[in-house]
């Protein structure tokens, strides 16, 4: 007979294999779309029903890919590119979150700043563009405040909306357990707000990679951005289509690594999973 020990061992690695057989069937369901895609695209191009100058063939592409990865620097624009993206979605990252806390917790504050905030919010990134070249020039100090822009807002909004949206009973409770100020923060108030500011990081992290692209247009010697439209005037599609995967690629891997804190940080949410 086994012990009750090992019995209860059993079951956890039972579970255990389950939860790696579902993360397994999740990921093949989710390549599925794109293997069929890719699989579509080869044989229009095989079969010469696309334009190769116009949509190029993935064969062509993955081989402009090696191309560039052999001979043409393409490691060395990756790092400029991610550094800045960092750089950027840091600052602009740090400051949406600090504005939206003072926001969030302070009505005279939302009724001083939120107002401004709201209106730069839909100033659209690429009519700031010929400004930050007048004020910063074409160097990098013009490079991350433009992608710090992009990433401030959807910090600062979620962060604020987080924290406004904790249900008011919680704070009844927190009445009759005497929570100090600072006890209703730390374990009422940023808890409830953490979802929402997860999500603000995730959809920073989005807009910081699309206006790295914006930022790297405007004359720049380095990084994708300058790959794609020194591309472009030669008419090297498939370098184009190289540079438009890799921000595809790593975009989602940035916010998969969010989505993986999400899953530790809020183990306690039960949520409808569909």
């Amino acid at each position: 007979m086994f012990a009750p020990g090992h019995k209860s061992q059993q079951g956890e690695s039972a579970i255990d294999e389950l939860r790696k057989n579902g993360k397994s069937s999740a990921i093949a369901r989710g390549m599925l779309l794109p293997a069929a895609v890719l699989a579509l695209w080869e044989l229009a191009g095989y079969l010469g029903l696309i334009s190769p100058t116009l949509l190029p063939r993935p064969t062509d592409i993955f081989l402009s890919f090696l191309d560039l990865l052999t001979g043409g620097n393409l490691l060395y624009h990756f790092q400029v590119s991610l550094l800045r993206a960092i750089g950027g979605f840091v600052i602009g990252g740090l400051l949406g979150l600090l504005f939206g806390l003072v926001v969030g917790f302070s009505s005279k504050a939302e009724e001083t700043i939120d107002p401004t905030m709201q209106m730069l919010r839909t100033i659209p990134t690429l009519a700031v563009i010929p400004l930050f070249i007048l004020w910063f020039g074409f160097g990098e100090a013009s490079k991350l405040l433009l992608i710090a822009k992009g990433a401030f807002f959807p910090l600062y909004v979620n962060t604020f909306l987080g924290i406004r949206s904790v249900d008011v009973k919680l704070f009844e409770v927190a009445k009759v357990l005497e929570f100090s100020k600072w006890k209703q923060i730390k374990n009422l108030i940023l808890p409830s707000a953490l979802p929402n500011i997860l999500l603000g990081i995730r959809l920073s992290l989005g807009a910081a990679w699309l206006a790295l692209v914006a930022a790297e247009l405007m004359g720049s010697s380095e990084g994708i951005g300058y790959l794609i439209t020194d591309a472009r005037q030669f008419s090297q599609t498939t370098v184009v289509f190289v540079g438009i995967i890799i921000f595809a690629v790593f975009g989602k891997a940035s916010d998969s690594f969010v989505r993986l804190f999400e899953r530790r940080l809020l183990k306690w949410r039960d949520s409808y999973k569909g």
